[in-house]
């Protein structure tokens, strides 16, 4: 891992436990945000979308912290 890579853009899908309220929507880099709501499940939100760098995605993170979101997985999907 070369330190190039914590400052390009990459595409990020992160998904999280809970309804992410739109009021909050801006504050997410502008991912696009899907919610599903399984019957047998508790809600899911989806945040899909390119951040520009590392310190972006940690302010996405910090945004659902303070949302009381648990995030239940994050993926590259590219660089």
């Amino acid at each position: 891992t070369t330190h190039a890579e914590f400052d390009s853009p990459a595409t990020y899908r992160i998904c999280v436990r809970g309804c992410i309220p739109t009021r909050w929507c801006d504050r997410l880099e502008n991912m696009t945000v899907t919610e599903h709501a399984p019957e047998a499940e508790a809600a899911t939100s989806v945040l899909l979308g390119e951040l520009v760098d590392q310190a972006a995605l940690a302010g996405v993170f910090n945004t659902l912290y303070e949302l009381h979101l648990p995030v239940i997985s994050v993926e590259r999907l590219s660089e």
